[in-house]
């Protein structure tokens, strides 16, 4: 009788553990909003504190309003990658549905270029549409925006020359596409907010998943998990790595971090429920967020560590990048915020990974 054979072991990702801003419009000592440039410089600090902290990756997400004013996230990144040498930069969301596929990767290929092979993009179609009314576009042509110009992506990652024919862009005929990566393709990931047609076609152009978890019991992911795999196998795919997107402030204390947090959340919320329709927050939805069932990862080193590990292993991720900062908070704020987490954060989830994920 043949012994059948033993399942094969789930491959084992290096942990990432990053840090996301969307560039928050920060404010003064006297809660006054900065303006926009000075919040802009003070994010290329913050990215360099992550790195001297001990970060893997910093990312800023693309956005186009008064309160977020990161329409150029490239540049700022730029800027960081000048100042560091270690840490990984990229963008937390490029809105590709709005953008030129060929721009993207044009503009991050050359900051992988001047970081050294340290460049990372996260496509994602856009939760935030201010961009699709400014560039001209449609947004009853959202989804199929950016199924096309994820495959055009796609293309371009092979490297030139390229042959691509669709319906939102000229075609290319056997073009040539500059600059050309030193290393390979750069690392690419599908943002996924909770659409199972994200995470398969993420699995199809063989892109990395990274579900970004806003609001609700993160558990409600782990489905997503599974047919991402079960999908790059059904594509012939090797496995690829899962990452999980949530939002967090970081203080001595819980009871710190919450009172920082707290009114900041609540106004940005209620702001965003007039617009997008968003339920506005209560003392009570945040008490659960905040917990262990919920997606905010706000309080102390250790309480947010050991959420970190916990939903790791939950979403059989290998990265989480945590979005710090809320708009209104300010940067002396967030900075401590980033030494908390490279310095005390990151060590922690990496013991707790080790005790619960022994090596064979």
């Amino acid at each position: 009788m043949t012994t059948p054979a033993a399942a094969p072991e789930p491959t084992r990702f290096p942990v990432v553990l990053g840090l996301d801003t969307f560039g928050d419009r920060t404010s003064d000592r006297n809660g006054r909003a900065l303006s926009h440039a000075q919040t802009i410089r003070n994010v290329v600090e913050e990215g360099v504190l992550a790195d001297r902290s001990g970060v893997d990756f910093f990312g800023i997400g693309e956005h186009h309003t008064s309160d977020i004013p990161m329409s150029a996230a490239d540049v700022v990144l730029a800027a960081i990658a000048a100042r560091t040498t270690r840490i990984r930069v990229g963008s937390a969301v490029t809105v590709l549905s709005s953008d030129d596929p060929v721009r993207v990767f044009q503009r991050y290929s050359t900051l992988n270029a001047l970081s050294g092979g340290r460049a990372e993009v996260v496509l994602g179609r856009g939760s935030s549409v201010d961009s699709f009314p400014l560039f001209g576009y449609n947004l009853a042509d959202y989804e199929a925006l950016f199924e096309e110009k994820t495959a055009l992506f796609a293309e371009l990652l092979k490297g030139t020359p390229v042959t691509w024919e669709g319906k939102t862009r000229a075609a290319l005929h056997d073009q040539d596409v500059v600059p050309y990566t030193e290393f390979g393709p750069f690392p690419t990931w599908i943002g996924v907010g909770g659409s199972p047609q994200s995470v398969i076609r993420a699995a199809r152009h063989g892109f990395s998943l990274m579900l970004a978890v806003i609001g609700g019991s993160p558990a409600r992911f782990a489905p997503f998990s599974q047919l991402f795999r079960q999908a790059l196998e059904r594509f012939g795919r090797p496995p690829l790595p899962v990452g999980v997107h949530a939002p967090g402030h970081l203080a001595d204390t819980d009871e710190k971090a919450e009172s920082e947090f707290w009114p900041h959340y609540l106004e940005v919320l209620r702001r965003y429920s007039r617009i997008r329709g968003f339920a506005v927050p209560t003392k009570e939805s945040f008490a659960f967020e905040i917990g262990p069932e919920g997606a905010l990862y706000v309080g102390s080193p250790e309480t947010v560590a050991q959420k970190i590990a916990a939903n790791l292993i939950a979403l059989d991720a290998s990265r989480f990048d945590l979005k710090y900062g809320m708009g209104g908070l300010g940067h002396e704020s967030l900075m401590s915020a980033i030494s908390l987490y490279g310095e005390q954060v990151i060590p922690r989830v990496r013991e707790l990974l080790r005790s619960e994920r022994p090596t064979p």
